[in-house]
């Protein structure tokens, strides 16, 4: 009788359990995704990659040097250390995302700090490794898939666009935008917030550079285009916001920032509609 009664007990104990834990997995596999919300400097947040996906960010910011034959993850070279790779916090944990089904879209976006085409040479090769879950380029067509890795820094032009099978693609600047080059190879088109306009979200948007911001997104995304500013304002208050808006307002595709859950509850409040790109 004792041992039925403990039999039931723990056979309780383990239902509780695992429905808590279903719970929690629920919850996590539940967060509704961004697609404006990308996470600048992603590897300098406490769990990188993790943190920005438990927001809701579907596009996160690695940059990376090659030192002694590793890409290495660091913003700056004295913040280099050893074991931090791009395979350990982000290649790794993504392929194993992507085979459960918790991650079906994301961009990475890979900043080359330093020798770029060895960098890179080294990045394509790390890359072939993980081509299961990558988008990529084979002969004249984009076969989409559940990570699109987009490179951005000090970028090869040459030597990727000669590539007839690559598993990365070219992060553009305003200088591409219009020049006929296609979306297979430059995706995106990024560029300093600064270099194309003066407003700092402090009173209204002068008309000029309003109507400056919405031709650029119109001309990217007639050509399969996303656009992304790098440099806009990031400190919380209404002059964020209201820059915030004006690009939510533009249709452009990622926002880019350092303050994840700023960003997400931003995006939250507004219809879906306008959270979406």
């Amino acid at each position: 009788m004792i041992r039925r009664v403990l039999c039931t007990l723990l056979a309780v104990c383990a239902l509780l359990f695992t429905g808590a834990t279903a719970a929690q997995a629920g919850d996590r596999h539940g967060v509704r995704p961004l697609a404006r919300a990308h996470a600048h400097n992603d590897y300098e947040h406490e769990r990188p990659l993790f943190d920005a996906l438990s927001h809701g960010f579907t596009s996160v910011e690695a940059d990376i040097y090659l030192v002694g034959g590793e890409l290495l993850v660091a913003h700056d070279p004295e913040d280099v250390v050893p074991g931090r790779t791009l395979q350990s916090l982000y290649l790794d944990p993504l392929a194993r995302l992507t085979r459960s089904g918790k991650v079906r879209s994301l961009q990475l976006l890979v900043d080359i700090k330093n020798t770029g085409a060895a960098t890179y040479t080294e990045l394509d090769r790390v890359l072939r490794a993980y081509r299961k879950m990558l988008t990529s380029y084979r002969y004249g067509r984009v076969h989409r898939d559940s990570v699109t890795v987009v490179v951005s820094g000090d970028r090869p032009r040459e030597l990727m666009q000669a590539q007839r099978v690559r598993y990365a693609f070219y992060d553009g600047r305003s200088a591409d935008l219009n020049s006929g080059v296609p979306a297979s190879f430059i995706p995106l088109i990024s560029d300093n917030w600064n270099n194309l306009f003066t407003w700092q979200g402090v009173g209204p948007m002068p008309e000029a550079e309003r109507a400056k911001l919405h031709q650029f997104v119109r001309d990217a995304h007639a050509a399969g285009q996303r656009v992304r500013f790098w440099a806009t304002p990031d400190l919380p208050g209404p002059a964020r916001e209201a820059v915030w808006r004006e690009l939510v307002a533009a249709d452009v595709d990622h926002i880019n920032t350092d303050d994840l859950a700023g960003l997400e509850a931003f995006l939250r409040s507004l219809p879906r509609t306008r959270a979406a790109a």
